[in-house]
């Protein structure tokens, strides 16, 4: 019977149905289901299936973030009882799109699966610049910064950002990934960035990646 409403939780998080997902994540809650096994094997799981789709170029943007959508209903409903049932934030990460770029959809896609993920996500929005990232560290320690660029213009601007950061003695307090559709592993390197990643899905598992590189 659990296995049956988890996989209902599962399609219907797929089909992006958010009223659907958020109804049947309290009835699998009234049947005595654990948050944990709902969160893992419901919501996360179908998320997870819709990232590698995307990966597979599958399935696109705006069914991945009607599906972000629907799983953030479920999520909603659990939330408050993270803390009663033991679930810690996987790790804390502090995105935006960079200084000079107005674009947010794939930033928006990144955060969203970030949080399906279980991270606790910082957005910061649109156009940031390099002071705001460095405040964000000194106020919030985050274990990683996700910077994103759809712009060639403001490509520097995730130069300029490691740079104020190494000269402020932060820089190995934090990981940073960088992306977006500009972006190459090569100007990673060249920058200083710890990671790059392609798409949204593989962002989430470069942020798992990275978590394991920092000291405990």
């Amino acid at each position: 019977m659990s296995d049956d409403i988890l996989i209902n939780i599962q399609v219907t998080l797929a089909k992006g149905d958010r009223n659907g997902v958020a109804k049947l994540t309290k009835e699998a809650l009234d049947k005595g289901l654990s948050v944990k096994v709902i969160l893992e094997d419901g919501l996360i799981k179908s998320m997870n299936a819709i990232g590698e789709k995307f990966k597979a170029n599958e399935i696109f943007i705006p069914e991945v973030l009607i599906a972000a959508k629907a799983m953030h209903a479920g999520i909603a409903v659990l939330e408050p009882l993270f803390a009663a049932s033991g679930i810690k934030p996987t790790g804390r990460v502090v995105i935006g799109t960079v200084k000079g770029d107005l674009h947010d959809i794939g930033k928006n896609i990144v955060s969203m699966m970030l949080k399906g993920a279980c991270f606790e996500v910082v957005d910061l929005g649109i156009d940031v610049p390099p002071g705001k990232f460095l405040e964000i560290v000194q106020t919030k320690s985050p274990d990683i910064i996700a910077m994103s660029s759809l712009l060639t213009t403001s490509m520097g601007a995730m130069r300029e950002t490691i740079k104020v950061l190494k000269e402020s003695g932060l820089r190995d307090k934090v990981k940073i990934i960088v992306g977006g559709a500009p972006i190459t592993q090569g100007f990673a390197d060249s920058i200083g960035a710890d990671s790059y990643a392609k798409d949204a899905a593989t962002a989430v598992d470069k942020a798992k990646e990275l978590l394991k590189k920092i000291p405990m």
